[in-house]
């Protein structure tokens, strides 16, 4: 499935991301030039509908000179481009397609192709080496600009708060990029805000030029005031075929209005998250990072009210339906102390 290219395509850095796929026989892997190594790793499009990082990417890259086919980048880069079927038609992905964020070696779902392709992009990049790795995504909701990191070290607080000062730290779901390329050197993902805005194309292209143009990234431990440090908990899911929405007609489980106007708000107990209209157990569903049912530290029924159990910041809530029900409704979050 992967393909690996030396090369920059003529004319690929005007396309669009619903174009790549015109271009692009799948998912490739370009090796760039730079006048320092190792690579700095970036992947884009692990969502299809997720436009930042590839608007990103060929500004950089127009800049530096590879739309005349001379480009010379400050530090070589390995490009991957991923979902370019689910690009061409707007999606995450395409039905019945792997979730291309969910698929890296420490997935669940190893036995998938796509599964082998990422490990064999991983697998490449630790024989090549890498200075640190990026992955940039837009989400649904509205929420700050913010970087997540899946290890507690140094060089990876540098690298995250070169994006932004609040710092998402989790270890679930599984199978995601920066979790595997945490393997092979400092690695974050990038969460732009919503897709197609100008302020988030320009935040992701300053970025990946201020580490394009770094020599390293800084050894001394980080000032606590430079970082707000947050650790996810738990996840929230649909729970089994309960319907999960806005219509209070059709859905088992109805969000509250603007249930997204929430995100990065630390809420007491007491807060309405949505209402059920039937059962007696709450028809959610909410996991912990390893894997456990911790739905009653979270959320308790009354009348047909969804509450909070206890304080706790969500990141993620959408008002877009399709992502709620394919991927999750939020995260739960709790500030976190830097270790000392």
């Amino acid at each position: 499935m992967l393909h690996i290219r030396d090369d920059f395509p003529a004319g690929l850095l005007n396309k669009s991301t619903h174009e790549l796929a015109d271009m692009l026989p799948g998912p490739t892997l370009f090796h760039l030039p730079g006048r320092r190594s190792p690579e700095l790793f970036v992947s884009v499009l692990l969502h299809g509908n997720e436009t930042t990082g590839w608007d990103a990417v060929r500004h950089v890259l127009q800049r530096y000179g590879f739309a005349d086919d001379c480009g010379v980048l400050p530090r070589a880069m390995a490009l991957f481009i991923g979902n370019v079927a689910a690009a061409k038609e707007g999606i995450r992905h395409l039905p019945g397609q792997v979730d291309y964020n969910r698929i890296w070696p420490g997935t669940p779902h190893d036995d998938a192709p796509e599964a082998a392709m990422m490990q064999n992009i991983v697998d490449r990049m630790h024989d090549r080496g890498v200075f640190a790795s990026i992955d940039i995504h837009n989400n649904t909701g509205r929420n700050p600009h913010y970087a997540c990191i899946n290890v507690l070290e140094t060089p990876f607080f540098h690298l995250a708060t070169l994006f932004s000062r609040t710092v998402i730290y989790f270890l679930r779901p599984r199978g995601v990029q920066s979790m595997a390329m945490s393997k092979i050197g400092p690695s974050v993902t990038l969460e732009c805000g919503q897709p197609d805005q100008p302020s988030s194309t320009e935040h992701a292209i300053c970025f990946i030029e201020a580490c394009l143009n770094l020599s390293a990234l800084p050894e001394h431990p980080i000032a606590k005031s430079d970082i707000d440090l947050f650790h996810t908990q738990a996840i929230m899911r649909v729970n089994g075929d309960n319907q999960v929405g806005f219509d209070s007609e059709k859905d088992d489980v109805v969000l509250r209005p603007n249930v997204d106007l929430l995100n990065f708000n630390e809420l007491p107990a007491g807060t309405l998250i949505a209402k059920q209209s039937k059962g007696q157990n709450v028809a959610l569903k909410v996991v912990s990072e390893d894997g456990e049912d911790v739905l009653d530290e979270f959320l308790v029924l009354q009348g047909d009210e969804i509450q909070l159990k206890k304080t706790v910041m969500p990141a993620m809530f959408t008002l877009n339906v399709d992502i709620l029900r394919d991927d999750c409704i939020c995260y739960l979050m709790e500030r976190y102390p830097l270790p000392a």
